[in-house]
């Protein structure tokens, strides 16, 4: 019976040899993008190029999702892989660039799934210390969140799943580093509208009116200074106003404007506190302009918080295959990988690509060369989690 070691040293360079099939799957797939839910497509072309032996475990779950096992019974690493690119019209140029009309894999996703093809094929081979799962999650770049979905249709659970790896570009950083955080990563993210109500008039004659537009404005300049006013100064913390609505013509007075925009916090106290305010500043200030605010948040995404010995024992792994570790890299971005957390330890990493265009742009185009860093992420995110488990 071969040791744990020699099973990973088998891993390690098995990896190797699938990824020329995994960047030619990340071609098919950046040709043929897919918006969120609607990614029936792409999942069906994943799931076909996966280990024969995980295509009968196959559980569609999420509407466009699936979940694939290899391994015998027993507890389990779910791998995340995000199916949907964005509504961006590509200009890359390249000879694979998508051939769907404003549709372009511009936040990485193409390279994660084939990444987690290759690791998929990498343990097969190698035999798999403990059993793994390819969750293949849709709408990752919308609500309602898939992530949240597959939590909810209890699937991972009947899976037994144990541990959650994620990894995903991030050309913030430099080629050949890895993020592996302990704690919290990404904030919890909840958008708003706030819909002022008046009374509307002629704009000749302001004084017989309740102006929408001017409280509006008086609630957005107010919104400012709740985070530099209430929030803790050492607490990460946005409230944005995005957008701004109200009436239709130069000298009408309009009888409602409407604004929209996002909270997020790294902390569950500090996104309680926003969301507090956000309702106390609309609508006391809306009074005061004689006013009325109704207040609407959807709940998005909450914080995404790495399990610390999940990011050190991953951390670890990478180092010894040449990576340099990065275990300062928080933002306020968001990603709904942060459910996974609430079934088990979860551990996302943040790979480099030292590219110059940016995520969700319509010129990110990381190189193949990323499909094999992305595995690798993922081998030592799926490695450090068998060794947490053995260990229990």
């Amino acid at each position: 019976m071969q040791s744990e070691d020699s099973r990973a040293v088998r891993l390690w360079n098995a990896l190797e040899n699938h990824i020329p099939a995994a960047v030619r799957l990340r071609h098919e797939l950046h040709r043929m993008p897919e918006v969120s839910g609607e990614e029936s497509r792409t999942r069906d072309a994943v799931a076909a190029a996966l280990p024969e032996a995980m295509r009968a475990s196959r559980t569609e779950v999420a509407e466009t999702g699936a979940v694939l096992r290899l391994g015998g019974p027993g507890r389990a690493v779910g791998i995340r892989g995000e199916l949907d690119a964005l509504p961006v019209t590509e200009t890359t140029g390249v000879e694979w660039q998508s051939q769907v009309p404003g549709v372009m894999h511009a936040c990485g996703h193409d390279v994660h799934l084939a990444a987690l093809v290759a690791l998929a094929h990498a343990v097969a081979e190698a035999g798999a210390p403990v059993p793994l799962l390819a969750v293949l999650q849709p709408r990752e770049e919308t609500y309602p969140s898939g992530a949240e979905d597959i939590m909810a249709s209890g699937v991972l659970g009947a899976q037994e799943c144990a541990a959650m790896i994620g990894a995903h570009l991030q050309p913030t950083l430099a080629r050949d580093v890895v993020a592996c955080v302990p704690g919290g990563v990404n904030a919890a993210a909840d958008e708003f509208v706030i819909e002022v109500t008046g009374s509307p008039g002629h704009a000749a004659y302001p004084h017989l009116a309740e102006d929408p537009v001017l409280a509006t404005a008086q609630v957005v300049v107010a919104l400012q200074t709740v985070v530099s006013r209430r929030v803790d100064p050492m607490r990460a913390a946005v409230l944005g106003v995005s957008s701004i609505e109200a009436g239709t013509a130069a000298n009408v007075i309009p009888g409602t404007a409407r604004v929209s925009g996002t909270l997020r916090a790294l902390d569950t106290e500090t996104r309680a506190l926003l969301r507090r305010q956000l309702e106390e500043v609309a609508v006391g200030v809306a009074a005061a302009h004689g006013c009325r605010a109704q207040v609407t948040v959807t709940s998005g995404e909450p914080v995404l918080e790495n399990h610390p010995e999940l990011a050190a024992l991953a951390g670890r792994e990478l180092a010894a295959r040449g990576f340099e570790i990065s275990d300062t890299l928080r933002s306020l971005g968001a990603d709904d990988f942060s459910f996974y957390g609430a079934q088990a330890p979860s551990l996302m990493m943040f790979v480099g690509t030292g590219a110059a265009a940016g995520l969700h742009t319509a010129d990110f185009l990381p190189g193949d060369d990323d499909v094999r860093r992305v595995a690798q992420a993922m081998a030592a995110g799926y490695l450090a989690a068998a060794e947490m488990l053995r260990e229990g």
